[in-house]
C-alpha cells in the first residue's frame, strides 16, 4: 500500500509494546483530534457570535435554538473542550508516570506542560464568552485575583479588563485572546511539540541493547488504530452533544450579582474551594503557580528514570516524581469533589 499524507506524519514503524492502548491511552492523538473539532466548530460559531455585552448571550441563544444544527455545533464545541482538558491532563500524567520526560525529552515535556496551560486558558476564555449569569463568578473572581497580585496587580487588571469595571472592552479582549492569541500560540506549540517528539525518537523506550521485545508495527497499523479511536470518540461526542446541551443562562445585566449558588467552571472548582480558606493571592494565585513550577521542575530536579525502565508504567527509578504528582492530583480532585458536595 502506498503511504498517504497522514501516513507520512508517522514514523515508518513503532514499537508494538509501547503502541498499545494500555500504554499510550491514545491521549496524544485524541488531543490533536479534539483540537481539530474545536477549530472547525469554533469557526462556524464565529458567523453568529456577537462579542458585545448586550448581544453575546443572545447571539448564543440564537445559534442554539434558531440556526439549523447550530445547537449541535455549539454542543460539540463545548463537550470537545471539556474532553480536551481531561485528555491533556491524562496525557501529562501518563508522561510522568512512565518517566517519558527523561532526556532528550525534557524540553518537549515543558512544551506539553505549556500546551496544557494554554488549553485551560482557552477553555476559561471560551467559558467567559457566554457572558451570562452562569459565568459571573468566574469573571468577577478571576479578574479580581489578578488585581490581588502585589505591585503588578492593578496594571495587569487594567490590561485584562480594559477599564475600572468589566464591560464591553473586557469581552472583546477575551474574544481576541480566545480566537487569536491563545489559539495561535496553542497551534504553534502543538506543531513544535510534535516536531520535538519525532526528533526525539518518538515513544520513549529503552535502548536497543536493553529491550526484551523488539516487535514493531507499521505506520499503516498505527494510523488504523488512531482512526478507530477517533471514530469511537467522535461518535461518543455526537451522541453526547445530541442529548446533553451545553450550559446556557440569562444574560449578565447591571443588576446581576455574584451569589454563593454560582460555581466556577469544573476545572477551577478546586481554586474556588481554596479561596474559602483565606488570602486570595496566596491561595488563588500563588498555590497554582507553585504547583505549575513543581511540575515544570520534575525533569530537572528529580532523579532521571533508568533507561532500562522506560516504556512501561511506574518505573521504580522515578518513584519520587510519581508520589509528588499523585499527591497533587488527589488533592485537586478532592477539592473539586468537596466543592461539588458543598454546593450541589
Amino acid at each position: 500500500m502506498r503511504p498517504s499524507f497522514f501516513h507520512h506524519l508517522h514514523p515508518p514503524t513503532v514499537p508494538a509494546k509501547q503502541a498499545r492502548f494500555r500504554y499510550t491511552l491514545a491521549a496524544g492523538g485524541l488531543a490533536v483530534f479534539l483540537m481539530l473539532i474545536l477549530l472547525a466548530t469554533g469557526i462556524l460559531e464565529m458567523f453568529y457570535y456577537v462579542p458585545t455585552p448586550d448581544e453575546a448571550a443572545l447571539s448564543i441563544q440564537t445559534l442554539s435554538f434558531l440556526v439549523p444544527y447550530g445547537g449541535l455545533v455549539r454542543n460539540l464545541h463545548y463537550w470537545s473542550a471539556q474532553l480536551l482538558l481531561v485528555v491533556t491532563a491524562v496525557h501529562l500524567l501518563r508522561v510522568i508516570f512512565t518517566g517519558a520526560y527523561a532526556p532528550p525529552r525534557r524540553f518537549n515535556y515543558l512544551l506539553g506542560l505549556f500546551l496544557f496551560v494554554f488549553t485551560v486558558l482557552l477553555d476559561f476564555t471560551g467559558y467567559i464568552l457566554r457572558w451570562d449569569e452562569g459565568v459571573h463568578w468566574a469573571l468577577v473572581t478571576g479578574i479580581n485575583l489578578v488585581k490581588s497580585i502585589p505591585l503588578l496587580g492593578k496594571v495587569l487588571y487594567g490590561i485584562l479588563v480594559g477599564g475600572s469595571q468589566p464591560g464591553a472592552a473586557t469581552l472583546i479582549r477575551f474574544y481576541g485572546w480566545h480566537i487569536f492569541g491563545l489559539t495561535l500560540a496553542a497551534i504553534i506549540l502543538g506543531f513544535w511539540h510534535i516536531f520535538c517528539l519525532r526528533r526525539g525518537g518518538g515513544i520513549a523506550l529503552p535502548p536497543p541493547a536493553l529491550r526484551a521485545d523488539h516487535e514493531r508495527i507499521t505506520r499503516f497499523e498505527l494510523v488504523r488504530r488512531e482512526g478507530l479511536a477517533m471514530l469511537l470518540t467522535g461518535s461518543a461526542l455526537l451522541i453526547l452533544s445530541t442529548f446533553a446541551p451545553a450550559p446556557l443562562a440569562a444574560p449578565i445585566t447591571s443588576t446581576t450579582t455574584v451569589t454563593e449558588a454560582v460555581r466556577a467552571p469544573w476545572f477551577f472548582l478546586w481554586v474556588q474551594q481554596l479561596l474559602k480558606l483565606g488570602n486570595p493571592f496566596l491561595l488563588g494565585v500563588l498555590v497554582p503557580l507553585v504547583i505549575l513550577t513543581l511540575l515544570a521542575l520534575i525533569p530537572y530536579v528529580f532523579p532521571k528514570p533508568a533507561p532500562a525502565e522506560l516504556g512501561r508504567w511506574f518505573p521504580k527509578s522515578n518513584r519520587a516524581a510519581q508520589i509528588l504528582v499523585a499527591t497533587l492530583a488527589l488533592a485537586i480532585l478532592s477539592l473539586i469533589v468537596l466543592a461539588l458536595l458543598s454546593n450541589p
